[in-house]
């Protein structure tokens, strides 16, 4: 089997749990509040994040070299989550993943003021359509929109928002710091509200919760694998195969039949989705932020690489030097500190935009 080919059922897997994780999450939210699912989901994750911070061998502590960036990145994870929540325990499935596909639509406009990013012609088209296709989901006007519909809008940005930002600092922080400040955010927030929502839960339920964290761990482990085996135009469209998942799980436990213009508008959001991923991978302008994010909502309950554990292309090599120097066998992502040697510039191909 040919690593692309390796990578892109590795990815199916993922997602497929993932779309799993999701049904637990509808089930429960028929009954909890999304602050207690979060919550107790959260709480059961730090078992698998302790055995993350025993194998992350990184040196270093765990205090954020970017504390306001990671400040942002908490506060976004932790209304993200709830309100992802809260959006799969109200609204039809298939719908939820028509407006969270919406993310990498705005990492891509949020990638122009964060990381600099140039958005020529083509690529800001295809952002328009898939904006429009959210509309089309939507359709305001001649349906009723809910406080869901709200709730997965809001989801999608804050779920963009994290993604950029650990493309902008993720380089520098070491995972597991990535992964706990969300967590911990979240146990805060959801740990404070928790008394005005509690409601009793019987063992099964907190058994389904269980599932929920570890579920959402393991698939995590199978992105990374996914993005290291396979190159990222291949891997990152495999997370529109939730749509697939989404309809058959409506289909079968909620009785949920996507309607034409979730199917229309779905189908917009992922072609221009698609195109965006093209787009990038034969550009050297883009730092590919939509090439190596998953448009998934967090909560910090699974891991998520440094944008660099995800390259496969060698990095650019470095200018020679004996190999008795200090700066023969450096790190090329230790770039500007003393004895380090920065890798060479390569000429970017433009864009034909």
């Amino acid at each position: 089997m040919s690593s692309n080919a390796r990578g892109a059922l590795l990815a199916l897997l993922a997602f497929g749990i993932f779309a799993t994780h999701d049904v637990f999450i509808k089930v429960l939210g028929s009954s909890y509040s999304p602050i207690q699912i979060v919550f107790f989901s959260v709480l059961l994750s730090f078992p698998l994040a302790t055995l993350s911070l025993m194998r992350d061998v990184t040196p270093g502590t765990l205090l954020p070299r970017h504390p306001w960036w990671m400040l942002t990145r908490t506060v976004a994870a932790v209304v993200t989550g709830f309100r992802a929540f809260y959006a799969f325990s109200v609204l039809p499935l298939a719908q939820v993943y028509a407006i969270l596909f919406a993310a990498p639509l705005l990492i891509t406009i949020l990638a122009v003021p964060i990381l600099g990013e140039k958005v020529r012609l083509r690529r800001g088209m295809a952002v328009l359509v898939g904006l429009a296709g959210v509309m089309v989901v939507l359709r305001p006007g001649s349906t009723t929109l809910e406080l869901g519909h709200a709730a997965a809008l809001l989801a999608a940005v804050g779920g963009s928002l994290t993604s950029i930002i650990v493309r902008k600092i993720g380089a520098d922080e070491r995972p597991v710091v990535l992964m706990l400040y969300p967590m911990v955010g979240n146990f805060l927030v959801m740990g404070a509200l928790l008394g005005t929502v509690y409601e009793p839960m019987p063992f099964q339920h907190l058994g389904m919760l269980a599932v929920i964290s570890v579920f959402a761990f393991f698939a995590g482990l199978l992105i990374i694998s996914a993005y290291k085996s396979g190159e990222a135009v291949i891997v990152a469209p495999m997370q529109y195969s939730q749509i697939l998942w989404a309809t058959a799980y409506g289909m079968l436990f909620f009785d949920e039949t996507p309607d034409g213009g979730t199917v229309l508008g779905a189908t917009i959001i992922i072609a221009s989705g698609l195109y965006i991923v093209l787009r990038e991978s034969r550009s050297t302008d883009s730092g590919t932020p939509v090439l190596r994010t998953r448009a998934r909502f967090e909560t910090g309950t699974f891991l998520r690489p440094r944008p660099r554990e995800l390259d496969r292309e060698p990095m650019p090599a470095a200018r020679h030097a004996p190999e008795t120097t200090p700066s023969a066998n450096a790190r090329p992502h230790l770039r500007g500190l003393p004895g380090r040697v920065p890798p060479v510039a390569e000429p970017r191909r433009h864009d034909s935009d």
